[in-house]
C-alpha cells in the first residue's frame, strides 16, 4: 500500500486511569513491551482507537505497534512520573510523522 499523506494527530486526552493500571502491570512484573502491545488493553490499542485516520494514511495497527515498542523508553518516563504527556504523547506524534514520511520501513500494510 502507498502511504499517503500524513493526518494530523492530535494529543488526546491523557488515559490517567488506564495510566495507572498499566504502571502497576509493569511493576508487578508485566514486561513492559507486553503491556505496551496488549491487544485489548495496551497502549498500543488505545492510541489506535484514537488514531485511525492513520490507517487511511496507509499505516496499520501493527506498524504503529512496531512504533510504539520502539518509543518505549519515553513511554516508560512518561508512565513512570518523568515526563509530562504533552511531552511523551507530541513525541511520539513526531516518531510516527517521520517514520511515515520516510516511507515507512515496512510499517505499512
Amino acid at each position: 500500500m502507498i502511504v499517503s499523506a500524513v493526518p494530523v494527530l492530535h494529543v488526546p486526552d491523557e488515559p490517567t486511569v488506564r495510566a495507572e493500571r498499566w504502571l502497576a502491570a509493569v511493576l508487578d512484573g508485566e514486561e513492559l513491551d507486553s503491556v505496551l502491545a496488549d491487544e485489548k488493553d495496551g497502549v498500543t490499542a488505545w492510541f489506535w482507537s484514537r488514531w485511525r485516520s492513520l490507517a487511511s494514511a496507509g499505516l496499520n495497527e501493527e506498524g504503529l505497534g512496531l512504533i510504539v515498542l520502539g518509543y518505549r523508553r519515553e513511554l516508560w518516563l512518561w508512565l513512570a512520573g518523568e515526563r509530562t504527556w504533552a511531552q511523551c504523547c507530541s513525541g511520539l506524534i513526531g516518531r510516527i510523522n517521520r517514520r511515515m514520511a520516510g516511507g515507512g520501513d515496512g510499517i505499512t500494510g
